[in-house]
């Protein structure tokens, strides 16, 4: 178990590295992978199953102690990403796929890495981990209309459709995590350390999937896709944390929401597009799932290095979470 622990570990710490490398490996030999393509949604599945299995009440908590953060930040989060998504898409002139993929990953929840880029950047981890739970519960919701009235003049968008696929591989599993840890707490504690290392396997295999599927559009729109990503993500950590200033939060609270809105759910962007639009339309997903966990560490990195003597910053113990 101990060294399933130091892998987990490991694996959590180059995280970015680990997927840059099963990207590249995907794209050379594309053969090897394709035939994980029909598992992306069950691998997804176990991804929030761990989510659900690390969730507890004390979550919430800031909800109701301290809820205009929360309400602040889960605002931004739905409007800055998806409608800096359909500017970039316009812009660049991106094709249909590409423009409706971007607008995907604009329209997701955010990605449970972003609760260790904010404890890393001595941000209000209290906060992080609670917008990152109810956007993943409004996702059923809020990922499906947001498609259909951004992304609908690239793409057919069945709403229903995506909200059912949401439920099944975010909700249900997320609840199932919740049921499990609150009969099974001695089991869950036990294995807790070992779900990242579960969950990173999971993305790579995801990654690699869909990569694999997209090895010749990789050479052709690899370029322009990457820097429509680097765009996005660049943008909502900015307008996150410049939002959030002109809400007068404090420094740590800003720093949780630039995070929390600039980092998405990659490996949800490419799980919906890979079953309801094409492979192609997965591509800004695959970019995001390597650059998000880029750009979170440097800005970690920054911003640990500028904690302000005047606001002390308190940090509570962090569950252990997924990328």
């Amino acid at each position: 178990m101990r060294t399933l622990e130091k892998l987990s570990s490991f694996a959590g710490k180059y995280f970015a590295f680990l997927v840059m490398f099963a990207a590249i490996v995907a794209y050379l030999f594309p053969s090897t992978f394709v035939l994980f393509g029909s598992y992306v949604t069950i691998l997804l599945g176990i991804v929030m199953f761990g989510m659900g299995l690390t969730l507890k009440p004390i979550d919430f908590k800031i909800v109701f102690t301290n809820p205009l953060p929360v309400i602040i930040g889960i605002i931004t989060q739905f409007t800055i990403m998806p409608l800096v998504a359909f500017a970039l898409a316009y812009l660049l002139k991106l094709p249909p796929e590409l423009a409706a993929g971007l607008v995907l990953l604009g329209s997701v929840p955010g990605g449970t890495a972003s609760n260790v880029m904010v404890y890393l950047a001595k941000g209000n981890v209290a906060l992080s981990v609670a917008m990152t739970s109810l956007s993943t519960m409004m996702a059923p919701i809020m990922t499906p209309l947001l498609l259909y009235f951004l992304a609908g003049q690239w793409l057919p968008v069945n709403p229903s459709a995506l909200f059912m696929s949401i439920l099944q591989v975010i909700i249900i599993p997320i609840v199932l995590g919740l049921i499990v840890q609150r009969f099974f707490p001695v089991i869950v504690e036990k294995g807790i350390t070992v779900v990242p290392l579960i969950s990173v396997f999971a993305i790579l295999i995801i990654v690699s999937a869909v990569t694999a599927a997209n090895a010749g559009n990789v050479a052709t729109a690899g370029v322009l896709v990457f820097i429509a990503v680097f765009l996005h993500n660049g943008f909502g950590l900015l307008l996150g944390y410049i939002i959030a200033s002109m809400m007068g939060l404090s420094e740590n609270d800003r720093r949780a929401i630039s995070i929390e809105v600039g980092m998405q759910n990659s490996a949800l962007g490419v799980t919906l597009a890979t079953a309801h639009f094409s492979p192609l339309a997965a591509l800004p997903s695959v970019w995001g799932a390597i650059w998000h966990n880029i750009s979170g560490p440097i800005l970690a990195t920054f911003w640990a290095n500028k904690a302000t003597a005047k606001e002390p910053i308190k940090q509570p113990k962090l569950t252990p979470t997924k990328p």
